[in-house]
């Protein structure tokens, strides 16, 4: 495998999204504005008024904004994995025509992440950047944040480029949004911590990948306490990515090279 191999792909996915970047660009500044200001200024006002038995000491807003910076990553890889994968594998089969050139199917993925990683790191300036703007954060502490949400994308990323590759049709592709990314985004602290959680649930949210994101962005966006140390959450979400990656290598290799 060869740098240079990868980073034709990243260059390919650059110029496909140089013509198609309008389609997403509104939304990468559009929906943290929106549920910022939903979730966190409107249903926030509520809950820094109310008198549940679960004290945050800080604003919601403040609370959430980082939560929801680690799902937008994870909802971000998640997204490039899936449908964009498909296409190349099924529909376009754009990656048997890179595969038909000197790149190799580990610099097709490998390129493949790191386009991803390129998209990651702007979604997350951009949803850091408005953190800041509604206050929620410091610049600094805001630009902090930005690596471990990358970090969860990448994750997310690799682990779902795998499952879409193993894929016939994208009937599963719609399922794994349905019953693995929602309930995730719901039950993994961003918007609640999960220390409210029925007992017999909370060791699972625990072991959950977006869990171990919100965490980090949580901790160096606000300057909280981690409830695991960082390298443990770091350490877990780099595995997975690493995991990912070797098997949709291993997978696409099988699927597309007779």
């Amino acid at each position: 495998m060869t740098v240079a191999g990868s980073l034709r792909v990243v260059e390919a996915g650059a110029r496909v999204y140089r013509r198609t970047w309008r389609g997403s660009v509104i939304s990468t500044f559009l929906n943290p504005i929106l549920y910022l200001l939903a979730m966190g200024v409107g249903l926030g006002e509520l809950v820094d008024e109310g008198t549940g038995g679960a004290s945050l000491d800080i604003p919601y807003l403040t609370f959430l904004a980082p939560g929801l910076l680690a799902a937008a990553a994870m909802q971000t890889g998640a997204g490039d994995a899936a449908y964009p994968v498909m296409a190349g594998i099924k529909w376009r089969k754009t990656y048997e025509a890179t595969l038909a050139t000197p790149v190799s199917v580990s610099e097709l993925l490998m390129g493949h992440l790191g386009w991803v990683t390129v998209r990651l790191t702007f979604v997350a300036t951009v949803f850091s950047l408005i953190m800041v703007l509604f206050d929620a954060t410091t610049i600094t502490e805001g630009l902090a944040a930005i690596p471990p949400a990358v970090l969860t994308g990448i994750a997310f990323a690799a682990m779902v480029t795998a499952y879409t590759a193993n894929l016939k049709d994208e009937l599963g592709i719609a399922s794994m949004f349905r019953f693995a990314i929602i309930p995730l985004f719901l039950f993994s602290g961003t918007f609640f911590p999960i220390e409210q959680l029925p007992d017999y649930l909370e060791p699972l949210a625990y072991i959950t990948p977006l869990w171990h994101g919100v965490q980090l962005c949580r901790g160096f966006a606000l300057g909280t306490d981690f409830t695991v140390h960082p390298l443990v959450s770091i350490a877990y979400l780099v595995a997975l990515a690493v995991l990912g990656a070797l098997l949709a290598i291993r997978i696409l290799r099988k699927r597309l090279i007779s």
